[in-house]
């Protein structure tokens, strides 16, 4: 189990919207919490703004500006959004439960909706770019 796991929902969400959460602790896994967060509180499109807006906060406040990318940001709060609809998990601990391959063969799931690799492209780290292969 992540370190993350050490603090509640309302915690590390708290300590990450006010840039207090200790950057080691935000990893892929610490990423995807937040979208599952934010997705049962506000839905899914306040969720997309919510997370753009703190993380940009976030990597600001750790001086890792260049750490920030968009599309990715974007795709991966729809992608969890997508499972969160088929899932019957009470807790992120059971959803990540449910859906390993979010944390497993998450690069996989991505690749699937773009033809191109948004994981390098300066544009798409600086701007969403809509999928040209499969819509979320």
């Amino acid at each position: 189990m992540e370190a993350h796991f050490q603090l509640s929902d309302q915690e590390f969400e708290r300590q990450f919207a006010f840039c207090q959460l200790d950057p080691s602790l935000f990893s892929h896994e610490a990423h995807l919490r937040l979208a599952w967060i934010h997705i049962q509180q506000h839905g899914q499109e306040q969720a997309e703004i919510n997370i753009q807006k703190q993380l940009q906060d976030f990597v600001a406040s750790v001086g890792a500006t260049d750490k920030y990318h968009a599309t990715l940001t974007v795709a991966a709060v729809r992608i969890v959004g997508h499972f969160i609809k088929t899932s019957s998990a009470e807790t992120f601990s059971q959803f990540m439960e449910e859906y390993p391959r979010l944390k497993t063969a998450f690069k996989g799931l991505v690749e699937q909706h773009y033809s191109f690799d948004i994981f390098q492209s300066a544009e798409a780290r600086a701007t969403f770019l809509a999928p040209d292969l499969l819509a979320f």
